[in-house]
């Protein structure tokens, strides 16, 4: 994400893990990083296809940058909490961060499952991770409390349900979900490629049979309208906990600004000259990351051009 402060390469997990343990010694000096670490592990392995049992994760938007992205945003989101005086126990943070690195396994297919890409599963996606994450842990000795207490922070991720509708064990817990949430939202939109990457998405949501969008460019134009339906969530239902980033970056790293919520700001006004642009000359206004040549290739070899 190398449009934060202090920025950490998403594409190269070792630096990940190295920000997120030095952030985290500043909410608690003798955090006990074990669980989080081995899952951690264990979900970078899933992505790479390195794990027994699980194909490799083939979702073009839903990857492993996409996962580390929300990681990041959560660790500082708990930062921040912190900060602001919310007394959460390492546990709570601990289950936050599991919760986190486990939203989106439910894309992950066993060997058995060889057909299309996962993201088939878009719309039980968080149940199936629910169910991995379960499994994991009750394997690893984890008690039925933290993993219902995970499983209540993963609900906060599924977007096709409100907030409301889950039944938190109690107020940490829900903070905690409300951080998550927060995360998996203003950790995807922030990425400086967000746009290129909702090419991606496109596909996505046709192999799952989602939305009704006609082209690439159609999911771009009603972008607009989804950050405005996802703003509130973020204010309502999540209580404006993305204000917490602002406390984050002023206690570590000296600058009281929402770099987060400045960068979706940069993404929503260029795509509004994307938008602007004829079908034939859209994709030319995305440049980064070879992202918008890709995605045509696939457009092509699926027969949607």
């Amino acid at each position: 994400m190398a449009s934060m402060n202090e920025p950490v390469e998403t594409a190269e997990p070792s630096r990940v893990w190295a920000a997120a343990v030095e952030i985290l010694r500043c909410i608690e000096p003798g955090f006990d990083f074990s669980l989080v670490e081995k899952v951690f592990t264990d979900v970078v392995r899933l992505f790479r296809g390195e794990y027994p049992g699980y194909r490799k994760i083939r979702t073009p938007y839903h990857d492993l940058t996409h996962t580390l992205d929300v990681f990041v945003c959560a660790v500082r989101l708990l930062h921040g909490a912190r900060v602001a005086g919310h007394a959460l126990s390492q546990e709570d943070i601990t289950r936050g961060l599991v919760a986190a690195l486990f939203h989106d396994i439910g894309y992950a297919q066993e060997d058995v499952e060889d057909s299309g890409t996962g993201a088939q599963y878009t719309p039980v996606h968080v149940q199936r991770g629910i169910g991995f994450m379960g499994r994991y842990l009750a394997a690893k000795g984890i008690s039925l409390e933290s993993i219902h207490a995970i499983a209540c922070i993963m609900l906060a991720t599924d977007h096709r349900q409100g907030f409301s509708s889950v039944t938190f064990p109690d107020e940490h817990t829900a903070l905690v979900g409300r951080l998550v949430g927060t995360a998996d939202l203003v950790g995807q939109m922030a990425d400086r490629q967000y746009l290129e990457k909702l090419l991606f998405l496109y596909f996505e949501f046709r192999e799952a049979q989602v939305g009704d969008f006609g082209s690439m460019q159609e999911l771009l134009r009603r972008t607009g309208d989804f950050y405005q339906t996802t703003r509130k969530r973020l204010d309502e239902e999540f209580g404006g906990a993305h204000q917490l980033l602002t406390q984050h970056f002023k206690a570590y790293s000296n600058v009281e600004r929402n770099f987060y919520m400045e960068s979706i700001a940069k993404n929503l006004d260029y795509l509004d000259q994307v938008i602007r642009q004829d079908e034939a000359d859209y994709l030319s206004m995305l440049k980064r990351g070879g992202i918008a040549e890709q995605a045509l290739e696939m457009a092509r070899s699926a027969g949607y051009v």
